[in-house]
C-alpha cells in the first residue's frame, strides 16, 4: 500500500495530459484567427475573377 502511494508515475501522465491540452488549446486559437485570414484571402481571390 505504502509503494501505491510513493508512485508517481500517474501524476506524471496527468502533467502531460495537462500540458498536451493547453498546447491543443493555443493550436485551435491560433487556427480560428488564421482561418478568418485565409477566408478573407479566398474572398479576394475568388473576387478578382469575373
Amino acid at each position: 500500500m505504502l509503494a501505491f502511494i510513493r508512485d508517481e508515475s500517474g501524476a506524471t501522465a496527468i502533467e502531460y495530459g495537462i500540458i498536451a491540452s493547453m498546447v491543443c488549446i493555443a493550436i485551435i486559437a491560433s487556427l480560428s484567427s488564421v482561418s478568418t485570414a485565409l477566408q478573407g484571402l479566398f474572398n479576394k481571390v475568388a473576387a478578382a475573377f469575373p
